[in-house]
């Protein structure tokens, strides 16, 4: 039972093959900012995208007719509840025209759907970004039309809780956790009996500062930026995510690069990297204030948790609040092919996305 998994990102995809729960090989083919920019939307970039994962196929002696189901990563759609679907063409119209915002995580659905057709096999998604569980009270944001919004690394943050949960010999449905996920975006949730009540909107502007995005800035000082006439709309989104965070202070998202110049004595980049951290640890402490002291676990999870400069701060941060468990990286792979084999095996059950 052979499933090719799909992960889009902004200059890669990470592509898997796996047989039942056994990696087989995996890749992350990189992509040129120069040539995706010859793309003028997100949607363009699909025929180039599907021919890079057909090369990564042939390279590796596959044939595309001996893959049993196609999964890829969920992109921005309507907020659904968390599970597994069926690429339909209801998803795919939002996806592709980008309705609910544009991530180069879109194209994975669509991706997995064109491939699979092709062999006339089943596509899907899991766990998109979108996944909505939070609280009526965790959704009011102090201003009447304004609601918060969750959009968080839904995949990764209920994949490593599973991982904690299962190794204590528990069900990640009957314990209760904070995960962090320290990325390129960094969302905190708060994992209350298989449910996230409440999360930060990781690519909108809310929650900490990360390399690359801004988080929860000052609402004067943005209204006044928005209304000075010296951006556009467009431009004022890619200050947000794209150019806040780390590349805003020091021209780089690159955390390992920012470690090196705190190492040569550079001031103002150890200055900014402790207040990520010092932001990273309001947003955790500010979801353990609501626990109640009925915490199991805080998580840290994402490609940050490499970071010494980052950990061994927040590690200090956080030791006062219980047991810290750390899963550096990411198992975005291996967890949409989990849940691929988990219904394929009559585990869960398929959601329909209408």
């Amino acid at each position: 039972m052979k499933t090719l998994v799909i992960n889009p990102g902004s200059t890669s995809t990470k592509v898997a093959l796996f047989d039942e729960l056994k990696l087989v090989i995996k890749e992350t083919i990189r992509h040129s900012s120069k040539k995706l920019q010859k793309y003028d939307d997100l949607y363009e970039q699909t025929p180039f995208r599907k021919k890079v994962i057909l090369t990564f196929l042939k390279k590796n002696n596959i044939d595309i007719k001996s893959i049993d189901s196609f999964i890829g990563r969920g992109g921005l759609m309507k907020p659904v509840k968390s599970g597994i679907y069926e690429v339909n063409n209801k998803m795919v119209e939002d996806l592709s025209t980008c309705k609910y915002g544009v991530h180069a995580s879109n194209l994975g659905g669509i991706l997995a759907r064109e491939l699979a057709d092709q062999v006339s096999k089943k596509s899907y998604i899991a766990d998109p970004v979108v996944v909505d569980e939070m609280s009526s009270v965790a959704k009011i944001s102090g201003l009447n039309g304004i609601s918060r919004r969750p959009l968080w690394h839904t995949l990764n943050q209920k994949a490593v809780a599973r991982r904690y949960a299962e190794s204590l010999g528990n069900k990640y449905e009957q314990m209760n956790f904070i995960v962090a996920h320290l990325g390129g975006g960094i969302s905190v949730g708060l994992h209350k009996r298989g449910r996230v009540t409440d999360v930060n909107n990781a690519l909108d502007g809310d929650g900490p500062f990360t390399p690359e995005r801004t988080g929860g800035l000052p609402v004067s000082g943005v209204y006044e930026l928005a209304l000075s006439g010296q951006y556009s709309l467009k431009q004022l989104r890619k200050l947000n995510h794209g150019f806040g965070g780390l590349v805003s202070y020091l021209n780089t998202s690159d955390a390992e690069e920012v470690s090196v110049m705190i190492s040569e004595g550079h001031v103002m980049a150890k200055r900014v990297m402790k207040a990520m951290v010092y932001q990273i640890a309001k947003e955790i402490g500010s979801l353990y204030a609501v626990t109640r002291g009925n915490l199991d676990a805080i998580i840290i999870t994402g490609g940050l948790a490499y970071n010494n400069d980052v950990m061994q701060l927040l590690l200090e941060y956080l030791d006062h609040l219980g047991k810290v468990i750390v899963f550096p990286g990411e198992d975005e792979l291996e967890a949409l092919n989990y849940n691929v084999y988990n219904l394929l095996i009559g585990k869960i059950e398929l959601n329909n996305y209408i």
